[in-house]
């Protein structure tokens, strides 16, 4: 297990690195740049003296080369420059957006993946019968349905209609919730966030553990387990889901990535103070240093994603790590 470990450490370092190349160099091609877009905002009150220091202080008077590898300099001393939307480090002002974006990544794949397995399970143990066909149409149209249909439908029913809760943000303004009712109050404006962007994993969940459920259990060793008299229940919790759930664990890996992608609709939607509407304000405000930064949190949040997977993975075939060892 530790030398997995390592190996899947000492292969991320390449994987991020190339990563941040490859976004600078893209980030280079679009047209203008953060001094651009200020000087935009000034309208006629910018000269060429202000412009030329501005460069100068964002590094933008230097060749493509050399703010490449100033750029890679600084993230060795774990400097992420400054944010010129926000006029502070860019460091800071992710970690004020990081625990949103945690807070709805980690409801919403707990939410997708509970109830994945859940209905995965009764589907493949009801195969076409009535729950099967039910489960799986309802599988089909949250998986063909666009995440900020169900946000703003969501928001017309619960928030506008009904008014069980709330339309956006983290928190209620104002109010002055301290302790569990902060907890709660924050807890309620999350319920629809969380639920317009899991219902598309969930359906992605189902299907794959409805498919591996119905696979293992033509197996020899789920005839034998039968055969030496256990009950389908212990059948089903000791040796079939153990089994059938290592493509759903492999999934969460792969979608780390695509989950932090549709935050930024989500967060969006909802106005949640979090990396993904931060992303799109420093793409429209051309603010390169916050959206490099960006890019650096989210690679590093699917490589650890993928990382606790690996183990997760060793643990749920001991073959993983036996073959790794060897």
């Amino acid at each position: 297990m530790l030398t997995l470990a390592g190996r899947r450490l000492a292969a991320s370092i390449p994987s991020l690195l190339i990563i941040l190349v490859g976004m600078f160099l893209l980030l280079q091609l679009a047209p203008g740049d953060t001094v651009d877009a200020l000087m935009a905002q000034m309208g006629g009150g910018g000269d060429a003296q202000l412009t030329a220091e501005l460069r100068a202080f964002y590094g933008l008077d230097l060749s493509v080369p050399a703010r490449l590898l100033n750029y890679l300099w600084r993230l060795v001393q774990l400097d992420l420059g400054f944010s010129s939307i926000y006029g502070k480090p860019v460091a800071t002002v992710i970690l004020e957006r990081l625990p949103a974006t945690l807070c709805l990544m980690t409801a919403s794949l707990s939410f997708a993946f509970f109830f994945g397995l859940l209905f995965g399970v009764i589907a493949a143990r009801r195969v076409n019968g009535w729950q099967d066909t039910v489960i799986s149409t309802l599988g089909l149209v949250f998986y063909a349905t666009p995440s900020f249909w169900f946000g703003l439908m969501a928001i017309v029913l619960f928030s506008v209609h009904l008014q069980w809760l709330p339309a956006g943000g983290m928190e209620s303004i104002g109010e002055g919730f301290t302790g569990i009712h902060r907890v709660l109050d924050i807890a309620s404006h999350f319920v629809l966030p969380t639920l317009t962007l899991g219902l598309i994993f969930l359906a992605i969940y189902l299907r794959i553990m409805r498919a591996s459920m119905l696979e293992v259990l033509t197996l020899d060793f789920v005839r034998t387990a039968r055969a030496k008299g256990l009950d389908e229940t212990r059948v089903i919790t000791r040796h079939v889901l153990r089994n059938a759930m290592l493509p759903m664990v492999t999934l969460i890996g792969l979608q780390a990535g695509t989950m932090l992608g549709g935050s930024v609709v989500v967060e969006s939607v909802f106005s949640l103070p979090g990396l993904g509407r931060l992303a799109y304000e420093a793409v429209v405000q051309r603010d390169l240093n916050t959206l490099l930064g960006i890019v650096f949190i989210s690679a590093l949040l699917v490589i650890l994603v993928n990382f606790c997977v690996d183990l997760l993975y060793a643990r749920l075939d001991p073959r993983i790590a036996k073959e790794t060892g060897g």
